[in-house]
């Protein structure tokens, strides 16, 4: 690895990097089938939560009990991933605006390391990126599969950096991007860098009261996204 590398990105994937594909399906066929109720699901918030968390609340909404839900969640999870990988072939994801491109140069850029900063569970995480063709895009991630608060998150994914590319980013070098006021607030409470970008279900005025560093309305404007990634 470089010496001089002084960037860890950090990338959310639903609604940062890629849209589409059958999760949310996926997740409520596995509720149903495991714990015979997906609870309150149509009208509950996902946005920036980890998998554990929502299913957690969903459940506990519906009324069970914390020691069935922790018991059912290896069956869970095995269901989901098997649910969502028979679905992708015919609901794929697809990059968002610029993507491709924007990642493309960062990777060709030796003072910056890429990684994942998701709630998705690691698996999942990857069923998806392959999907959309980003999968051997980032060495370095934390998941919701690592842990249920996403807060927690950032510190996980510098460890793994420090393991894998033998850099001890400091949390000043680290940048989280994210499409959601949860990907902002654990980027701030570890003390990194947010960029925020309006491809989700928040709009800029919504991710302007975040307090992010940089807001973005996406990442198609390739010398904006780099300006603010990079430097």
């Amino acid at each position: 690895m470089t010496p001089d590398m002084r960037r860890l990105l950090l990338f959310d994937i639903d609604g940062t990097l890629v849209s589409g594909g059958p999760a949310k399906q996926a997740f409520h066929s596995a509720l149903l089938e495991v714990f015979g109720t997906a609870g309150p699901i149509e009208r509950w918030e996902f946005s920036g939560k980890t998998d554990p968390q929502i299913a957690r609340e969903l459940l506990t909404a519906a009324g069970l009990a914390p020691e069935v839900i922790d018991d059912g969640f290896p069956q869970l999870w095995g269901r989901y991933l098997s649910q969502m990988q028979s679905l992708l072939p015919e609901s794929p994801l697809t990059p968002l605006p610029g993507v491709v491109e924007l990642l493309g140069n960062l990777r060709a850029t030796e003072s910056v390391a890429l990684g994942l900063l998701t709630g998705n569970l690691a698996r999942g995480a990857a069923l998806k990126l392959e999907s959309a063709g980003l999968e051997p895009t980032f060495p370095v991630g934390a998941y919701g599969s690592d842990h249920e608060q996403r807060r927690e998150l950032p510190r996980i994914a510098v460890e793994r950096a420090a393991a894998a590319l033998g850099v001890d980013f400091r949390a000043t070098q680290v940048v989280v991007v994210g499409d959601t006021p949860r990907d902002v607030d654990c980027g701030k409470w570890y003390g990194a860098r947010t960029i925020a970008v309006a491809t989700g279900r928040f709009d800029r005025e919504e991710l302007d009261r975040t307090g992010a560093d940089v807001v973005l309305e996406d990442l198609g404007d390739l010398d904006r996204s780099i300006e603010a990634l990079v430097h």
